[in-house]
């Protein structure tokens, strides 16, 4: 398992990120105080909110190639 902070700026990146999670077949979940959602779903991570520190946990051995294509949207 993996983690990265993640924050979103403008609702645009949260479908840019929404893409970009999509092309990887492993399990996400994003947490932010409490609230745990599915990384992949877009109302979950609406209810997050924008401009908040989200914790990213990635359910793989090798999230290499994830993590570089997000560093974007690394708080």
């Amino acid at each position: 398992m993996s983690t990265m902070n993640i924050t979103f700026k403008h609702p645009d990146e949260i479908i840019d990120f929404l893409k970009t999670v999509c092309k990887f077949d492993f399990n996400m979940d994003m947490r932010r105080g409490r609230a745990v959602v599915d990384a992949k779903s877009l109302l979950g991570i609406m209810n997050l909110g924008l401009n908040n520190v989200i914790e990213l946990q990635m359910y793989a051995d090798d999230c290499t190639e994830l993590e570089r294509q997000l560093e974007r949207f690394a708080a």
